[in-house]
């Protein structure tokens, strides 16, 4: 029943389905709650809390897959070795819910803290806290050594003061039809855009339109790219050219699966598509096709995945690759802007 809404929710906010019309009063009710939130953060009424340290947020303006967690992950790794000691915040989506910060690393559990928490924690080796309180675990972290908070999909919750702001677009979706959710992708109004520091665009944006009307001339764009597959079991990896040429079985449980089965065609690979909702929990047995076919699955959907499986299970990990000569630049102002903030703390 969940894939079948997600579906429909896809072809309104995507595809021009008209539908969306009667959504409409929902999306006014939505704005309204919104613009009231945000109003009374803005008069101090609900409180927003400063770290000791500086935070910068990762979000995105937009329900579902941006290629927020990658980016994370690659800012990350790249603020730590221009030496700051970074952790990382996150609400968890997907685990079970707790009313107090848990610690994330490789060997967590996902059904209790969520997928993408450990995977940060597995790709970067940084500590992570998961709470719906993020202001609660930027404590914990700042107790840890943290001297710089990332706050991973922390774009609309203001309870978390913020040094910086980034907001990561899915270039070839865009903003949909532009309408708040329900009758739409949007969290927030267009407008909320030009407010961030910097909008990164995962693929280049097709949609021109959404340029202009979200001041956005100055984004960054950047891919995901994979250069090899692992096995699920940890006996093999191979470059990824390897596959060229075969059919897989594709597994996505992720916010916009198609750009994970469009990545595998485009290093020719012939794909069985199999799109599930974002943090879904995929079980052994659906797995089963009837088939020899190799099963491809998201790195995502791997670390929620038993590792006792055989050979045939693998996962494909993605780097984010952005250009070098514009993202030194940028790097540097991140930086200096960082350094500004710690020496007034």
């Amino acid at each position: 029943m969940k894939g079948v809404a997600h579906n429909c929710l896809q072809r309104i906010w995507y595809e021009g389905d008209g539908w969306f019309r009667a959504l409409l009063p929902l999306a006014g009710l939505y704005w309204m709650l919104i613009s009231l939130r945000r109003f009374l953060y803005r008069c101090g009424v609900l409180r927003t809390h400063r770290a000791q340290v500086p935070v910068i947020v990762v979000g995105n303006i937009t329900a579902g897959g941006t290629g927020k967690t990658p980016t994370t992950v690659w800012l990350t790794r790249e603020l730590r070795a221009r030496g700051f000691t970074p952790g990382v915040v996150s609400r968890g989506y997907g685990g079970s819910k707790s009313g107090t910060s848990m610690r994330v690393d490789a060997r967590s559990d996902p059904a209790v803290v969520g997928d993408e928490p450990v995977l940060i924690a597995m790709r970067t080796g940084c500590t992570v806290v998961v709470d719906a309180n993020r202001a609660r675990a930027a404590s914990m972290l700042v107790d840890d050594g943290a001297d710089l908070i990332i706050a991973d999909d922390g774009l609309q919750h203001y309870a978390l003061d913020r040094n910086y702001e980034i907001c990561v677009i899915d270039g070839s979706r865009g903003l949909g039809n532009g309408l708040l959710l329900p009758a739409g992708p949007m969290r927030e109004t267009v407008t909320r855009i030009e407010e961030v520091d910097q909008v990164l665009v995962n693929g280049r944006l097709r949609q021109k339109q959404d340029v202009m009307s979200a001041g956005m001339q100055n984004a960054i764009e950047f891919e995901l790219i994979a250069t090899e597959v692992c096995r699920l079991n940890g006996s093999l990896t191979r470059p990824i050219e390897r596959f060229s040429g075969t059919t897989v079985h594709a597994v996505a449980a992720i916010g916009n699966p198609v750009r994970f089965f469009d990545l595998l065609r485009s290093h020719g690979i012939q794909v069985i598509e199999h799109a599930y909702p974002d943090h879904a929990r995929i079980r052994k047995g659906e797995l089963d096709f009837g088939d020899d076919f190799d099963i491809l699955m998201t790195e995502k959907d791997a670390v929620k995945f038993d590792r006792k499986v055989s050979d045939r299970f693998w996962y494909v990990p993605v780097d984010l690759a952005i250009d070098p000569v514009i993202a030194a630049p940028w790097l540097e102002q991140i930086e200096s802007r960082m350094r500004d903030e710690q020496s007034k703390q």
